[in-house]
């Protein structure tokens, strides 16, 4: 085996190593997306059922009136 053969075979591992890589990083986003998805679907389904049972409401309907009183 000559040394250029040699930094051949190891630069083919880098790429395979690096090709492992970005399989990985791909399937991280794919999954971070399908969670983001289904969060928002059950969002969704949940407003137009008026169901909210996993958080519960943040803003409510106020009555008429400001929370503090005005400054003079």
């Amino acid at each position: 085996m000559t040394l250029h053969e040699g930094y051949e075979m190891f630069e083919y591992e880098i790429q395979q190593i690096r090709s492992a890589e970005m399989i990985r990083d791909a399937d991280n986003y794919r999954m971070a997306r399908e969670a983001v998805r289904g969060r928002r679907a059950a969002r969704r389904l949940a407003a137009r059922t008026g169901h909210h049972d996993s958080e519960g409401q943040v803003n409510g309907r106020r009555q008429r009136g400001l929370r503090f009183t005005r400054a003079a």
